[in-house]
């Protein structure tokens, strides 16, 4: 679970940064004349009411050390901290080189073990020196619930959550059929070759294969609508889905006409061009596949 938020956290980095970031500069300014640290502190209370979750916040001077007791609703570590160098983490030093908002990646936090992530605000006085940055502790699973939290935790998204559920489970239940239709109908003749027909074989092997082709598209649709895998997943990851389902069906059609040019070039010659027409379908069925790999490579390369 923590490889794929951390993978999670990764492709909501960005917007994550531009909340906090934008959240701390409505409650303190980054450059301020004749800058008090009571101000600040009172400054910490309202943005402990806009971002919500938030597992500690605490302020260091411009040379890393902690000016403040750490204020957290865990009484653990609360009002402690004070006096302590923090000039070899992450969210210090880098504040001091890049002089702006950043956030830090994914880390055991010391005081509770989970893994944490820390907003880090400077502050500078009207001269344009560092005085105070401002940091904030978030567990990284609050934080992708703070991002996701309109989409995921919405009544509306649930129910559409629970309706893919439904014709997951749907589907599923529709390849498996097709599974153990595809294998009876192939040894329901028993041990006996002889008495297993070529139609047999090929109807078997649609019946599988089409169990396949759905049995990939379930697996597609739980993971990226009823999991959220779309969020987690690379795009290629679901295009390879796409193009997987899609051959699948190709396979089968291409079964399936094999075995019309058999039957109707014995029974009735006259009716071969239907198995022409499916031909031609499964053609163009073929290029459209191929075109887009072409142009899921092309856009690769850009």
């Amino acid at each position: 679970m923590t490889i794929k938020e951390i993978d999670e956290f990764s492709r909501i980095r960005v917007k994550a940064r531009a909340y906090f970031c934008y959240v701390l500069s409505r409650a303190v300014p980054s450059r301020l004349p004749n800058i008090e640290l009571k101000e600040l502190k009172v400054a910490l209370k309202s943005i402990s009411k806009t971002i919500k979750y938030v597992e500690a916040m605490y302020i260091l001077d411009a040379n890393g050390k902690q000016v403040i007791n750490t204020i957290s609703m865990n009484p653990k570590y609360s009002r402690k901290g004070i006096g302590a160098s923090r000039t070899s983490r992450a969210y210090y030093y880098k504040v001091l080189r890049d002089k702006k908002c950043i956030l830090t990646d994914p880390y055991p936090s010391i005081k509770s073990n989970n893994l944490v992530v820390t907003v880090s605000y400077p502050v500078f006085n009207d001269k344009d020196e560092l005085e105070y940055i401002i940091c904030i502790d978030i567990t990284l699973d609050n934080v992708l619930k703070m991002i996701y939290q309109s989409s995921s935790d919405a009544i509306a998204g649930k129910i559409v959550k629970y309706g893919y559920a439904a014709f997951s489970a749907a589907l599923f239940f529709v390849a498996l059929l097709l599974f153990v239709k595809g294998i009876y109908s192939f040894f329901s003749y028993g041990i006996n070759i002889s008495h297993i027909k070529l139609k047999d074989v090929f109807e078997s092997t649609i019946l599988l294969t089409l169990s396949l082709a759905i049995f990939d598209l379930v697996k597609a649709l739980f993971e990226e609508e009823v999991l959220g895998e779309h969020k987690k997943q690379h795009e290629s990851d679901i295009h390879r889905t796409m193009v997987k389902f899609i051959g699948s069906i190709i396979i089968a059609l291409s079964i399936e006409a094999l075995m019309l040019v058999f039957k109707f070039a014995l029974i009735d010659s006259s009716k071969l061009k239907y198995a022409v027409w499916l031909i031609g379908g499964i053609t163009a069925l073929l290029i459209g596949l191929s075109i887009y790999i072409k142009s899921l490579n092309n856009s690769n390369k850009k």
